[in-house]
């Protein structure tokens, strides 16, 4: 198989060069009348102000971290491998941002034109740019650097690159969309009784654009690191446990994926299905049947057995299953969701009690098939094994943040449609595919939660191989300091990025408000808002309230490391796993459950639009948002970048010993 190792690089050039292909199909597409253009027009330059200005702060973060890993670890390799992953994670999230703001006005326009089937297509498309955009440079990347020196420990650089980015791209992502998103709801929707996405609201540009910096760039982020994260952590366990065939089995893997996730998405753009949920199950579901093929004939030829093979097909079964126990949780579909609007009759404090039970009780079947997928792999492959479930969890990436990234395109479509005035035909089919987005963003976001269990662990065991821990023992002192320090962590980073995305949240309203009480022409129609105002308050929001917690989750564990050595550290990633895991499932799924159940009402149900039961599920809404948009799904990366700067520094730990041991 050696002769063929180059194929692994390319494959990643190869959804590279299919995105770009896709990408010009999406800007070959008809934008619509000059309205749509000019609403389009100011979200996609919103959102590319805000990166810019985003990552002029990161550049500095960037170079500081470059020289503390050159000069600091005397490794300038680990830290030009850093500098690749940061790169490479900026450039993933960029270009799909670009792209899904031109797909969001042709996906309305498709809507106007064509119907439902056409429209879908323009929106998974503009989703898939930045699918394979993920992959294709997270396997490029780190199957370029391994092969190139055959040395999987620098690979950490990279993953720590990719992490570091992610962090941030997520919590000012996640700050920016869900400040506005709030401002936009409460005075636009509940005291002032205007729809949603309607011009009037001078927060409504913001809203659209947060949609792309958040769900697109961010979620993008999100899962390029956890990507990258579960191939190197692969890597290294393969070479310490199988040398060179056990470090490019996982790679193998991750290129199977690739041509399997192609495959799905060319499905789902030629689908005629009336039915945008069937479509986008179909192309999921393939490419996973594809994965589970290629697996077990590549682990009969690489190991002459099976074993590898079941690893592999249990993550990815385990994801699947998350994403199925998701929907039932968080889609309008199914009871959960209906409760809620059920209690929501009685007023916000029923509609918020009741969403937090959906969330609390929807954390147990996801840990128990955890747990489940961990068991199997362990008892067929070793630790090994663990990290395989982890890839195998991750294989199909490029279709999920397809179908992911698809759900904020059909959102923004939405807001193009009512913003331009178009006829209620368009908005019932971005509606229709909205819908079926919420649900798919909800999935995106347990998978992603799934994977990070996985990956987190996987990194785990590569540490304590690294720091060469046989186990952690639970009755030593310093280990339960550790382990309550890490279980406190995730708690601690959430009341920071959920106070964060309040203070930004109470400027918003106030611009609000004061615009509609000091121009009085705004309601009438008469007097166009003033947009701009409300997209810079999200802007220096976001980018001031990241950097706090961004700090947190590489100065902790460094600091712990230096002062009390590797085993305070090894519990302490035990604890924070284990919480985080549970915190971001349950703050994930409750404000997906309370964003359906708003919308369920929306459908006509319970009083529908405008009557008090739809008030307090706008309330349940704005509570959820920062739940599934900002805290909760940075979490998972918490975990793994707290799980990586141990792993980069761990010779500086071994070799300090702990200052205060």
């Amino acid at each position: 198989m050696e002769s063929l190792n180059w194929m692994i690089p390319v494959s990643g050039l190869l959804a590279l060069i299919v995105a770009l292909i896709v990408a010009k199909n999406v800007a070959s597409k008809p934008v619509g009348n000059e309205k749509m253009q000019q609403v389009a027009n100011a979200i996609h330059s919103g959102a590319k102000a805000f990166l810019s200005a985003q990552y002029k702060i990161l550049i500095a973060f960037i170079i500081v971290v470059f020289l503390s890993l050159g000069f600091g670890l005397d490794n300038w390799m680990t830290a030009g491998c850093f500098l690749v992953g940061a790169g490479f994670s900026v450039l993933a999230g960029y270009c799909g941002m670009n792209v899904a703001t031109k797909a969001n006005v042709r996906t309305t326009n498709a809507a106007m034109e064509s119907g439902l089937s056409k429209a879908l297509s323009v929106a998974f498309s503009g989703g898939a740019v930045m699918g394979l955009c993920v992959v294709g440079l997270g396997l490029f990347g780190s199957a370029l650097i391994y092969i190139l020196t055959g040395n999987s420990n620098i690979l950490f650089g990279f993953s720590l690159g990719a992490s570091s980015v992610a962090l941030f791209a997520r919590v000012g992502g996640g700050v920016y969309t869900k400040a506005a998103d709030v401002g936009a709801d409460l005075v636009g929707k509940v005291e002032r009784d205007i729809p949603e996405d309607d011009p009037r609201n001078p927060a409504t540009i913001a809203d659209n654009v947060g949609d792309n910096v958040g769900d697109v760039a961010g979620m993008g982020a999100d899962l390029f690191e956890s990507y990258v994260g579960s191939i190197i952590s692969a890597i290294t366990l393969g070479t310490i446990f199988f040398q060179k065939t056990g470090a490019m089995f996982p790679l193998y893997i991750a290129a199977i994926g690739i041509c399997a996730s192609i495959i799905s998405t060319f499905i789902v753009k030629t689908s005629k299905s009336p039915d945008p949920r069937k479509a986008l199950n179909t192309g999921t579901y393939v490419a996973g049947g594809l994965v589970m093929i290629g697996s077990i004939i590549l682990s009969k030829i690489a190991f002459d057995n099976y074993k590898a093979a079941v690893a592999i097909i249990a993550g990815l079964v385990v994801g699947i299953l998350i994403g199925v126990i998701t929907e039932y949780f968080t889609s309008e579909s199914y009871k959960p969701v209906r409760k809620i609007a059920q209690q929501a009759q009685t007023g916000s404090a029923t509609t918020i009690i009741s969403g937090l039970a959906v969330g609390m009780r929807s954390t147990c079947l996801p840990v128990l098939l955890i747990a489940g997928g961990i068991l199997i792999s362990y008892y067929v492959a070793g630790l090994y094994g663990v990290a395989l479930a982890a890839v195998g969890m991750l294989s199909t990436t490029g279709t999920i943040v397809a179908v992911d990234a698809y759900g904020p395109i059909a959102d923004n479509a939405g807001g193009i449609a009512e913003m331009s005035k178009l006829p209620e035909s368009v908005r019932k089919v971005t509606d229709k595919l909205d819908a079926v987005g919420n649900t798919t963003a909800a999935i995106g976001k347990g998978f992603a939660i799934g994977s990070a269990a996985l990956t987190a662990l996987a990194l785990l065991i590569s540490y304590a191989q690294v720091v060469q821990l046989t186990s952690i023992d639970l009755l030593q002192p310093i280990v339960i300091a550790g382990l309550f320090v890490g279980a406190m962590l995730p708690f601690l980073f959430s009341a920071l990025t959920m106070e964060s995305v309040s203070n930004a949240a109470h400027k918003m309203v106030e611009e609000v408000r004061r615009q509609f009480r000091e121009i009085p022409g705004i309601l009438t129609g008469e007097t166009d808002p003033d947009y701009k105002t409300c997209v810079a308050i999200s802007t220096s929001a976001a980018l001031r309230e990241m950097i706090i917690p961004g700090i947190l989750a590489i100065a902790v564990p460094l600091t712990v490391g230096i002062l009390f050595g590797t085993v305070a550290l090894g519990g302490m990633l035990c604890g924070a796993t284990v919480t985080g895991v549970l915190l971001a499932i349950f703050m994930s799924n409750s404000g997906g459950a309370w964003d359906n159940a708003k919308k369920y009402v929306e459908g006509g149900v319970n009083g529908g639009k405008g009557s008090d039961t739809h008030k307090a599920t706008i309330v349940g809404d704005t509570v959820g948002d920062p739940f599934k948009d900002t805290s909760g799904p940075s979490i998972n990366i918490l975990i793994k970048l707290m799980s990586v700067v141990a792993l980069v520094f761990a010779p500086i730990f071994v070799k300090i010993g702990g200052l205060l041991m």
